[in-house]
């Protein structure tokens, strides 16, 4: 007669049971440390792009129209970040593309003198309510009290308007710091933004512009 063999019961022991919980608790402990600071970079990185694509598109838009355009930034209520509105305006001898002008382009509406009517350019109106708030990462516009960059017609900056931006600077709250670098725009006469680190001396490579 056959001796009869005696199989392990289906499962886990105790043991092998906390092994396991051991195991997974030091994984997780490890991991989402890792895993916040990715998502954090990753905001900050949004954050970053953002604004560059504000500068990029009135940029383009002065290029491509062949007129005035600007970038407006204005503060979120809701975040603290900064809102972007691009706006493009066709002067003439009695209607002049100034700050305080009417014939600017609006979100509802193209510029005064627009060639193409009713169905020309509409100002675009980017909202940061997406972004992280300024708990977590604030930006700052220099020089103090500047919120504007206005382009010629060829993408350069207009130097007609001395109080313009010449970057932005996005740092973290001091919650944060150490777990995101500061990082900024800066943008030259030549009319484009570029990504720079006021952290680091002059002579570095990735240093803004003085």
């Amino acid at each position: 007669m056959l001796p009869i063999s005696f199989r392990r019961p289906a499962g886990f022991t105790l043991v092998e049971t906390m092994v396991a919980l051991v195991i997974a608790g030091f994984l997780l402990a490890v991991g989402i440390p890792s895993m916040s600071n990715w998502l954090l970079s990753n905001k900050a990185a949004s954050a970053n792009e953002f604004y560059m694509e504000g500068f990029r598109l009135a940029r383009q838009q002065a290029i491509s129209h062949n007129t005035a355009s600007r970038l407006l930034l204005t503060a979120n209520a809701t975040n603290g970040q900064l809102d972007w509105q691009v706006d493009i305006c066709f002067p003439t001898s009695s209607a002049p593309c100034v700050e305080g002008s009417e014939n600017w382009s609006t979100p509802a509406a193209p510029a005064a003198n627009d060639p193409e009517g009713a169905n020309g350019f509409r100002s675009v109106l980017r909202s940061a309510a997406n972004l992280p708030p300024v708990s977590v990462i604030a930006p700052t516009l220099l020089p103090d009290g500047a919120y504007y960059v206005f382009y010629t017609a060829l993408g350069w900056v207009d130097t007609n308007y001395p109080a313009r931006v010449t970057r932005l600077e996005l740092a973290p709250a001091p919650a944060y710091a150490g777990r995101v670098r500061t990082s900024a725009i800066a943008v030259t006469l030549g009319g484009m933004p570029t990504r720079c680190d006021p952290s680091v001396a002059v002579t570095d490579s990735r240093a803004c512009p003085p």
